[in-house]
């Protein structure tokens, strides 16, 4: 993904806020890879929520860079997923920081979100 001056501070830094929404695009994209789009989850009843997010911070990316963001599913639970992702520089790809994600499966009831099993289908779907 390109950083565009909207990312960027004064100095054309990329805010550090920003780096969690190349990180949420990215994943967007992978469950969209897999066929799964997140519209139709919320269709069935099911959302995605970060839970926990750990993440490292090694170089800055500045405006117009290209970035390329990994995503790579390290575990499958009942009701939750754990990802490990980077962020690199992709002309040089050098590091530019790491993160830990957990994601936690819920569904709305009355007006409040509780975690719940993942779909057995969409379960499939992802450790294929």
């Amino acid at each position: 993904m390109r950083v565009y001056y909207e990312d960027t501070d004064s100095g054309g830094v990329v805010y550090h806020s920003n780096y969690l929404k190349f990180l949420e695009r990215a994943r967007t994209e992978w469950l969209r890879s897999l066929g799964i789009e997140q519209d139709h989850l919320r269709e069935q009843g099911c959302l995605f929520v970060v839970r926990k997010l750990n993440i490292e911070f090694l170089k800055a990316a500045g405006f117009n860079q290209l970035l390329e963001v990994t995503v790579i599913l390290k575990k499958l639970g009942g009701a939750s997923l754990a990802f490990e992702q980077t962020i690199r520089s992709a002309d040089s790809q050098s590091l530019i920081c790491t993160a830990e994600v957990n994601v936690v499966c819920v569904t709305e009831t009355a007006g409040q979100f509780r975690a719940c099993a993942i779909p057995a289908e969409l379960s499939r779907e992802m450790s294929v």
